[in-house]
């Protein structure tokens, strides 16, 4: 049997452990409960974006805007995709930044195949946030972008305007024909699914994978059939509305993204505790066993003695 000090430094170690999984699940429960008001709040915001511009398509003539005219290609030429993949910059969050690793992967390889059996080429470039997913694919030899390091932590709309002027500067240049937003979409707080969204050149339909509901039916940003006049003119007013949505939408993932991370992390850290404490219940099980084992044999030596005492 285990001795009896080495595992009384087992039960002070494994439980010195479950103090710190406690703390790191109340600072990430703290987190996660600020991240959700955040979602909460952000949803609406692009919701009406979305509709206005749905609506000014429908209401108006043709809208000639690069981000919605998706080029075609034809057998030999390449497409030349973006992907900005959004992971977390500490670990302890589960299978978190793995999960995000594997769709990044899995979208990659997806559309090299798809592309290849057109006789078109791929060229990509990936844009990660968060450290630990950077570092993975990096190791698994994707093309990553070393010089775009960008924290997920606490989001704001600063920081997502920084990134959606990025995209739109290497979008309108010509140096990418696709950009995707990869992160995980958090539908409730056990949940959370990884999704690849197409950004540019804008798809519509593809909101229904961020949004709560479907925007094709615009109604709440006009009133009824009331008819819109849009100053100066739609045009300018629809490429308003683009940036605004491209930043809206960047903001919506990096706050759903946080918040996965977060719910993910106190997930993990809640296991954990429990773990602990069951190793610790059967350690000390183990160490009552010793203990009394230890007293038996004491008193069989005691009573040994004794016994070879009267035999003299």
């Amino acid at each position: 049997m285990e001795n009896l000090n080495a595992i009384k430094k087992r039960i002070k170690s494994v439980n010195d452990i479950g103090q710190m999984t406690n703390a790191m699940q109340l600072v990430s429960s703290a987190k996660m409960r600020r991240s959700l008001i955040l979602h909460e709040s952000v949803h609406p915001f692009f919701s009406l974006c979305a509709e206005s511009m749905q609506e000014i398509r429908n209401n108006s003539e043709k809208i000639n805007n690069p981000f919605f005219e998706l080029n075609e290609k034809k057998k030999g030429e390449t497409w030349r995709i973006g992907a900005f993949v959004l992971s977390g910059d500490q670990g302890l969050a589960g299978a978190y930044n793995n999960n995000m690793v594997k769709i990044t992967e899995e979208h990659i390889r997806g559309k090299i195949l798809e592309n290849t059996r057109k006789g078109i080429s791929t060229e990509y470039k990936l844009y990660v946030f968060g450290k630990l997913a950077r570092e993975k694919l990096t190791r698994n030899g994707y093309n990553v972008d070393q010089d775009f390091s960008f924290p997920i932590a606490e989001p704001n709309f600063y920081q997502a305007r920084k990134v959606g002027s990025t995209i739109r500067q290497k979008f309108l240049s010509g140096e990418f024909d696709l950009v995707y937003l990869i992160y995980t979409r958090m539908e409730s707080a056990s949940n959370m699914v990884p999704v690849a969204v197409r950004l540019a050149p804008v798809d519509m339909k593809s909101l229904n994978k961020i949004l709560p509901r479907d925007v094709g039916n615009a109604g709440i940003a006009t009133d009824g059939n009331a008819p819109m006049e849009y100053l100066p003119d739609p045009h300018q007013v629809f490429d308003f509305l683009i940036d605004t949505y491209l930043n809206a939408v960047i903001y919506g993932a990096m706050v759903d993204a946080y918040a996965s991370e977060q719910t993910a992390r106190l997930t993990a850290m809640d296991n954990a505790t429990k773990n602990a404490e069951e190793m610790i219940d059967r350690l000390r099980l183990i160490s009552n066993r010793a203990r009394q084992a230890k007293i038996t044999n004491e008193l069989t030596e005691i009573i040994n003695g004794a016994q070879q005492a009267d035999n003299l």
